[in-house]
């Protein structure tokens, strides 16, 4: 093969590729380095494609990748898809937002709700950051996680409501006790459809093949707290869909997420609990970030975008600093 690209453009390229997906076999290597970096650039984040790989086409010719009785299973069907992927990004992706959202089988019992709610991460992670914390809010696994079904208009648990600030949007230093009582308010009667009844059956239900059996969202109205709310300074007849609007309204979310991207495909960050009075690594570089996510709806696939292209990512320095 012929190219008129400098050793230096081939590093470059192999760079982008090992931190938006999982690096590149030889022929796809001779494809992408005939092409303007910015030009792979937008290749890799327009990824409007159908998955891949149909699920059923797992089920019927890769049963240990859909047997989802065991954790195993549940790991194999992902990493199945990571290395067959089209669309390397999407699955990037997925791992970067189940390292910040975390939840595992261990508590959920189940693996099908851990499959779903990857599949949210694959359907959302990549538009914007309301919608993606709203299918969070929703999805069975996080609020089995966090015992959001305990969470009634009567008795608040406050565990998803201080998460969602904390670990999920904005980090500790930005908001209140107060405020997470009122989010926590905010999301009462967010839950599953007969959550104690669906736990007996899928323990009952383990040896069963695939894992039919899932939780579902449920949203019950009698159980939400309608009473007027606080939160991050904005008082109203808040629900969940509010306490989402007002978070992802914040700056402090926006530098929460850039941080996290920074760390995630740039360079090491320290460590997530130190951030509330250290400084970031590249000050400069969050805020391109933030920007990007402000002036384009809270999008994070801009901000991937303005992150893949920006001189602080393309730096000879940025490669070996992870």
């Amino acid at each position: 093969m012929t190219t008129t690209k400098s050793k230096a453009d081939i590093g470059l390229v192999a760079h982008l590729l090992r931190r938006a997906g999982f690096g590149a076999t030889p022929n796809e290597m001779d494809s992408f380095i005939e092409m303007d970096y910015d030009e792979i650039v937008d290749h890799l984040i327009n990824f409007d494609l159908p998955d891949y790989i149909p699920q059923d086409f797992i089920s019927r010719f890769h049963k240990d990748q859909s047997d989802l009785r065991i954790a195993d299973g549940a790991r194999a069907h992902w990493i199945y898809r990571m290395v067959m992927t089209k669309t390397p990004l999407r699955e990037k992706m997925c791992l970067f937002w189940h390292r910040i959202f975390a939840t595992a089988a261990t508590k959920l019992i189940q693996n099908r709700v851990v499959v779903n709610q990857i599949d949210m991460f694959r359907e959302k992670g990549f538009g914007r950051f309301d919608d993606l914390l709203l299918g969070l809010s929703r999805d069975p696994a996080m609020i089995m996680w966090l015992d959001n079904q305990d969470n009634h208009g009567s008795n608040i648990n406050e565990n998803y409501g201080r998460e969602i600030l904390e670990l999920f949007s904005m980090g500790v230093g930005n908001y209140s006790e107060d405020d997470i009582k009122d989010t926590a308010r905010a999301f009462t009667g967010w839950s599953v459809v007969n959550p104690e009844y669906m736990s007996i059956k899928m323990r009952n239900n383990t040896v069963r093949p695939y894992g039919y059996i899932s939780w579902q969202y449920e949203y019950d109205a009698k159980d939400h707290d309608n009473g007027v709310k606080t939160i991050l300074g904005e008082t109203g007849n808040w629900n969940g869909e509010d306490a989402i609007r007002i978070i992802c309204e914040q700056k402090a979310t926006a530098e929460y997420i850039a941080r996290h991207m920074y760390h995630f495909f740039v360079a090491d960050e320290v460590p997530v609990p130190q951030w509330s009075h250290q400084s970031p690594r590249d000050a400069e570089a969050i805020s391109l970030m933030v920007e990007s996510y402000f002036q384009n709806g809270h999008s994070i696939k801009s901000m991937m975008e303005t992150m893949l292209k920006a001189e602080f990512f393309k730096e000879e320095s940025a490669r070996y600093a992870r």
